[in-house]
């Protein structure tokens, strides 16, 4: 107690945590402020099936998207790792192996859209109304998605130089932009659910753009030449792609957890998949919020581990938590006694409204339950730990699965309860593989991430 005591009064550390989580949790909140924005001027509309549609068209692009996860999450631990070392050939190598990947990739998952969008309605099976109206603003996202990507990999890899500015900067970009873009196409236009789609595709090439020209400033801390001819040896990539293999298959997971949820609720009706997206808006809001910090741990540690200080570790962690805690009870506290409010601020559809309030209390509790899932994402990003990382999400799927099954005749009670257990087995499964590395002295021994040759 008495060192987790010192390691909180560590002023040093503090600022460092929040020299890097404040600009992140600035620019995170635009992400769900976006998807608060389009919730509120499609849920304005006169009928519910359009707030369903972009409901829907969201969470199949999100879901896409977020399967590719490890182009940000793997470039941050590689990226930090390499400046903890002064390494500034690996860091020019890390930067341009994202991008390529985020442009194959993007590439990839353009040819299987159709075909996967199809076969996700047809699971779903919604009105014909909602069917085309998720279907059109669904198409239209897809132009945006090597622009999306491409800043997966360019924030990534700011962050691992622990450079909030830039993310900031590309976030902010993205984000403020569509929020303009939508209330001009969809109010001022009258371009309806397209109207939407959008905004959102020319808000993310304006970023991506801009995140590209950020590169060169801070390239120049950090001196060095990249080998281009190692680009093309299977060595050079093979740290990466096994890193990204395992979060890939993480995310993977992950992502059909939230597809489920979508899938589930459609089943239950309009009013109720509409419900639960407004209520899904506070965890974004949440979850964007608190990985302002894990970004910060990510960074912090994976600079401490690539120049293998334990004393810089522990203490990037113990403060990292403390603060995690704090504003994971506020937001507790803000949804428990304002989600009314919340709620009425995103849709004026009765039927909407009402499906949601009695779910209020679930979405309270989320905050406390998720938060050190987040965190413990960040420490083992920062290492480079995808695999463990791996493990003990599919661990917790298959745990998660019969729980769900069993309060399947719930209707939405069942499934928001079975997404807290989910939840909840997320953090208690990392922190049994974290406790396990530590006994081993894991993060700083041999077998700690993959270096670059």
């Amino acid at each position: 107690m008495i060192r987790l005591s010192n390691d909180w009064r560590d002023r040093a550390t503090h600022r460092k945590v929040w020299g890097l989580a404040a600009p992140m949790i600035l620019s995170n909140i635009s992400v769900p402020l976006v998807a608060l924005v389009d919730s509120t001027v499609i849920g304005h509309l006169p009928h519910a099936h359009q707030l369903g549609a972009v409901a829907v068209g969201a969470t199949l692009f999100t879901f896409m998207v977020g399967l590719m996860g490890f182009l940000r999450m793997g470039s941050t631990g590689f990226a930090a790792q390499a400046a903890g070392r002064a390494d500034g050939a690996a860091l020019r190598q890390v930067l341009v192996q994202g991008l390529i990947l985020a442009l194959a990739f993007a590439l990839l998952l353009g040819l299987l859209a159709l075909p996967f969008s199809q076969l996700a309605l047809q699971l779903i099976q919604p009105s014909s109304a909602l069917h085309q109206s998720t279907e059109d603003f669904f198409h239209t996202r897809l132009l945006g998605l090597p622009a999306a990507l491409a800043s997966y990999a360019l924030i990534g890899w700011f962050l691992g130089t622990q450079n909030a500015r830039a993310p900031l900067a590309i976030l902010l970009t993205t984000n403020l932009l569509n929020i303009g873009l939508n209330l001009w196409f969809v109010l001022g236009l009258d371009w309806g659910v397209i109207g939407s789609a959008r905004a959102s595709v020319i808000a993310e090439w304006s970023a991506a753009l801009l995140g590209l020209a950020l590169t060169r400033t801070a390239l120049r801390a950090y001196p060095g030449r990249i080998a281009w001819a190692a680009l093309g040896r299977w060595r050079a990539w093979r740290p990466l792609l096994s890193v990204n293999r395992d979060i890939f298959l993480r995310s993977l997971a992950l992502q059909l957890v939230f597809l489920l949820l979508t899938v589930q609720g459609a089943r239950l009706g309009e009013a109720t998949v509409a419900a639960n997206a407004l209520l899904l808006n506070g965890l974004l809001l949440t979850a964007y919020a608190l990985d302002g910090l894990a970004h910060a741990v990510e960074a912090l540690c994976g600079h401490a581990i690539g120049a293998r200080d334990r004393q810089a570790l522990r203490r990037a962690l113990v403060i990292s938590f403390g603060w995690s805690l704090l504003v994971s009870l506020g937001f507790a506290v803000l949804f428990l006694f304002a989600g009314h409010l919340f709620i009425d601020l995103q849709t004026d559809i009765d039927s909407v409204r009402d499906a949601a309030y009695p779910f209020l209390p679930y979405l309270a509790l989320l905050p406390l339950i998720a938060v050190w899932s987040y965190l413990l994402d960040g420490l083992f990003i920062g290492a480079t730990r995808a695999r463990e990382m791996r493990n003990a999400m599919l661990m917790s799927v298959v745990i998660a699965l019969p729980i769900a099954w069993a309060a399947s005749g719930q209707g939405n009670h069942g499934l928001w309860l079975s997404f807290l257990g989910f939840m909840g087995l997320r953090a208690v499964s990392l922190g049994w593989m974290g406790w396990r590395l530590q006994r081993r002295d894991g993060w700083f021994g041999r077998e700690t991430g993959s270096h670059w040759p």
